[in-house]
């Protein structure tokens, strides 16, 4: 202890002379900055002289500081070697964590059907469908329209100009649907057919809904496109719908098919992922049970998918070929792919992609006259 205060006494006296021949200095100075200068000098000199104690006693006091230490540290792993006998042993090992892109979907860029019955009136059949079962109307929940099943159990799909096959080697479907809440008693059941050209089913997907429980359920079969197996089906747990649906209120479903890839979506999460079904020629919509808010809206058939996970390039001359089917089904063809900077008339890079498609296929055919429309969004650049 005698040493310690000895050293600050040392130290101090050095500070003080310090801090003395300063002050001889700033006296030539003027009184207001001889003050700021004086008292930062001082700060200096107390911080330096504060380092200095510190490190003079850790030198002193060196040999029994880490003596300390050494006991603390001898007495700290006896106890933790007395603790870990105790414990059971712990594994720590890092927790496998799998990687996996379930919300890949993106539209297909060729519209060939759409209808979200906007300017159908209500209680009449939707005028862009065809029925086989059942009966429909057009009904409204939430503020928006959609087809109504209003019989037991209704199948129907759009009308087109080959009503037994119309859907493309690669396209894009989706539709929306409306979940009611818990305490809402109607117990409703929804399924998805694909066809092919002679009418046979090559897919079904089966989803069931019951507010009152709640619970849901669903499964799924699909012929295959080849391969051993004649066919491949799965089931929709409970679990896993009910992370991605919306109870009272609309839920987006979509398909994506790619040759023989095919993807469901619920709300933008991937649902199912088969990589090998029989191409499809034609869908339809069969729901059953009578209930007021079963049905589907705002449907939407496009040309283009996701693309297949071996495939580098685009197939501009398939994507040429589908606007041909457009436009003979339709009369026209609609891109969501073409989009300019906000606030500008400047094109974003992304939009060359689908130009050139479009211009493959003005290629293809020379004589054919154009009219083209567009439209902007409400959003300003700031």
């Amino acid at each position: 202890m005698n040493v310690k205060r000895l050293m600050i006494a040392l130290i101090l006296i050095f500070a003080v002379g310090t801090v003395a021949n300063a002050q001889g200095f700033l006296g030539k100075l003027k009184d207001k900055a001889a003050n700021k200068v004086k008292e930062r000098v001082e700060d200096k000199v107390v911080d330096k002289v504060g380092k200095e104690t510190d490190d003079a006693m850790d030198t002193v006091l060196g040999n029994k500081k880490k003596d300390k230490d050494k006991d603390k540290k001898s007495k700290d792993k006896k106890s933790n070697k007395n603790n870990d006998e105790d414990a059971e042993e712990v594994d720590t090992t890092p927790d496998a964590v799998g990687q996996n892109v379930k919300s890949d979907f993106v539209r297909g860029s060729v519209i060939l059907f759409e209808d979200d019955f906007a300017n159908e009136q209500m209680g009449e059949f939707p005028s862009k469908w065809d029925i086989s079962e059942g009966s429909l109307e057009v009904a409204s929940v939430n503020g928006k329209k959609f087809a109504h099943s209003n019989a037991p159990s209704s199948r129907f799909s759009p009308l087109m100009e080959n009503m037994s096959s119309y859907l493309p080697d690669v396209f894009t479907l989706e539709w929306d649907e409306f979940f009611c809440k818990q305490g809402e008693t109607p117990d409703f059941a929804f399924e998805f057919y694909f066809f092919d050209a002679n009418g046979d089913w090559t897919g079904h997907i089966y989803l069931r809904y019951r507010p009152w429980n709640p619970d849901y359920y669903g499964d799924y079969t699909f012929k295959k496109g080849g391969g051993l197996d004649g066919e491949v089906s799965g089931s929709l747990d409970w679990d896993n719908l009910s992370k991605c649906t919306k109870v009272g209120q609309w839920n987006h479903f979509a398909i994506s098919f790619n040759k023989r890839a095919f993807k469901f979506y619920i709300n933008g999460i991937r649902i199912i992922n088969l990589p090998n079904v029989a191409a499809p020629k034609r869908f339809a919509f069969d729901v059953a049970d009578d209930n007021p808010y079963r049905g589907v809206g705002n449907v939407v058939l496009a040309a283009g998918a996701v693309e297949l996970y071996e495939r580098k390039t685009t197939d501009l001359s398939a994507e040429a070929a589908a606007i041909e089917k457009a436009i003979k089904e339709t009369g026209k063809f609609v891109t969501n792919n073409i989009l300019f900077e906000t606030g500008k008339a400047d094109l974003k890079p992304e939009s060359m992609e689908e130009i050139k498609k479009v211009a493959e296929y003005m290629k293809a055919n020379p004589t054919a006259r154009f009219e083209v429309q567009g439209h902007t969004d409400n959003q300003r650049q700031l």
